[in-house]
């Protein structure tokens, strides 16, 4: 799992500089950072059986960053 710019305690100053909090979500087409919660599918999809054909694959949650 690749995950895009998530809201954490980490990222918290990047979000609160107006400038560059901006321009980072000038980039992500949903217009927000991701939450904890946003993974949650893709987590619950990778433990299960319906992913079991699944190897070495780098799956992006990212928001519509790599699509800019």
């Amino acid at each position: 799992i690749a995950p895009g710019f998530m809201a954490t305690d980490l990222t918290m100053p990047l979000q609160q500089d107006p400038e560059r909090n901006t321009s980072i979500l000038k980039r992500i087409p949903i217009g927000r950072w991701g939450q904890g919660d946003d993974l949650k599918g893709i987590l619950i999809f990778l433990a299960s059986s319906m992913s079991n054909y699944i190897n070495g694959a780098i799956i992006p949650v990212d928001g519509g960053w790599l699509t800019t």
